[in-house]
């Protein structure tokens, strides 16, 4: 795996414009479950039940037995290494954005300054009825659902099952996949659309696709140039160690002197 955590350095520092895109593998390493797979919330909520967007119209109490349960948790993660390492990898001038499919925020807690939240942010919440909004920590949801006073139910500002992802930040990932030369696609099994069609446009486009994945996905036998199987929180900070050696040993190469001129 090392030969390919050196591979991937050198191509985020040959690389023009770097992206990444993750998925919720970057949140379960910050104790949220996952919404698919073993585990999933959707082994214990039926999403049509829940949160499609007719279910939370019909029946908003119902929906926030599950967002509320979603919500405690989403409020107690913090970042985790992979974010960290993100954020540092931005900080360093090699990573231009995150198109993210998650709702937690952590990116931006770690210190990212240009996410792109394809489902929204779980941690703000606006009135259905006047559009005022609120921040999820500064709510005592001790009855369901919380409403406004306004008289209006207040709902999560995140893409519901029926639902359309925000034009804008459908129109922002778009762009950034086409005019990246490498994609970082980090926690994520690309199954859900449109999203799994990012990594497709920045290989169209002439991108590399790095992925970081503990197993490998559909992206791996089709799109994706080669696959670092592992944990986000253990692969990107050794990618960002990678980095950092190779800058410190340029640093440390002396200059040859050219010798005296001619006489």
């Amino acid at each position: 795996m090392q030969d390919l955590i050196k591979k991937a350095a050198e191509g985020i520092r040959a690389a023009r414009k770097v992206v990444a895109l993750t998925g919720a593998g970057m949140s379960v390493e910050s104790g949220i479950a996952p919404f698919r797979g073993v585990g999933g919330i959707w082994e214990k909520y039926n999403p049509e039940e829940y949160i499609h967007i007719d279910a939370f119209r019909s029946n908003p109490a119902k929906s926030w037995k599950l967002l509320k349960e979603m919500g405690e948790a989403i409020l107690r993660a913090r970042p985790n290494p992979g974010h960290l390492a993100l954020a540092e990898l931005e900080q360093m001038g090699h990573l231009s954005s995150i198109i993210t499919q998650n709702i937690d925020g952590l990116h931006q807690e770690a210190g990212n300054t240009d996410v792109i939240e394809f489902h929204g942010n779980a941690r703000r919440l606006v009135c259905t009825k006047c559009g005022r909004q609120f921040r999820a920590e500064d709510l005592r949801l001790e009855t369901l659902p919380p409403g406004c006073q306004c008289g209006g139910i207040l709902k999560p500002e995140v893409v519901f099952f029926g639902e359309l992802i925000p034009p804008g930040a459908l129109q922002r990932a778009q762009q950034e996949a086409q005019s990246c030369d490498l994609m970082l696609v980090v926690g994520t099994s690309v199954v859900v659309y449109p999203a799994a069609d990012i990594p497709k446009t920045a290989k169209w486009c002439g991108a590399e696709v790095v992925e970081i994945n503990p197993q490998p996905t559909p992206l791996s036998f089709s799109v994706s140039d080669y696959i670092i199987k592992g944990a986000a929180g253990k692969v990107l900070p050794q990618i960002v160690a990678e980095l950092k050696s190779d800058l410190e040993n340029s640093q440390q190469i002396p200059k040859q002197s050219t010798g005296p001129g001619p006489c």
